[in-house]
């Protein structure tokens, strides 16, 4: 009888954490998603909290043989357009861009890099943040902006990862092999 119960327990137990990575089902479910799991949530992929942690400044301005961006550059990159694109989301007004996005990389230097780090992670927090306090409407007219800020990062993500991996400076067991 101890041996049913027990197994009914673990069946019960094994029910409600599925039930608990059941995918959102709401316009605001899957947009915080795409922004927790880019952000510090692990999931799928590598999020920036794990992306760019644990790396000198040093190494965060390391660039691959033959070029490419360094891990710093694209964490600038990431946080400017990021920042820019939540200003927008709260009706602000960014300031001025000149359209060379190349600059959006290039204006990293490891002087800045935990300052950078710290500015990534607060402006991710403050885009759950935005999307979890709007309505349904402000939503809804800004669904594809924040969907796209998502993949931007994810994008972006991934090319930090190959960088790190470049470079010898990912561990594996933080999730990419």
């Amino acid at each position: 009888m101890k041996r049913i119960v027990f197994l009914l327990f673990l069946s019960l137990s094994a029910g409600a954490f599925a039930q608990s990575k059941q995918p959102p089902t709401t316009l605001r479910g899957v947009l915080l998603e795409q922004l927790q799991t880019t952000h510090d949530k692990e999931d799928w992929f590598v999020p920036a909290k794990v992306a760019v942690a644990g790396l000198t400044a040093e190494q965060a301005k390391w660039t691959p043989p033959g070029g490419g961006h360094s891990v710093g550059q694209l964490a600038y990159h990431i946080w400017y357009w990021d920042n820019r694109s939540l200003q927008q989301f709260k009706g602000e007004k960014p300031a001025p861009f000149d359209g060379n996005n190349n600059e959006t990389f290039t204006d990293f230097n490891a002087a800045q890099w935990e300052d950078l780090q710290k500015k990534l992670d607060q402006v991710l927090t403050d885009w759950e943040k935005a999307v979890e306090a709007a309505d349904d409407q402000k939503l809804a007219a800004n669904a594809s902006l924040i969907a796209h800020v998502g993949a931007h990062n994810a994008y972006h993500l991934g090319q930090i990862l190959y960088v790190r991996k470049l470079e010898g400076a990912w561990d594996p067991s933080k999730g990419v092999k």
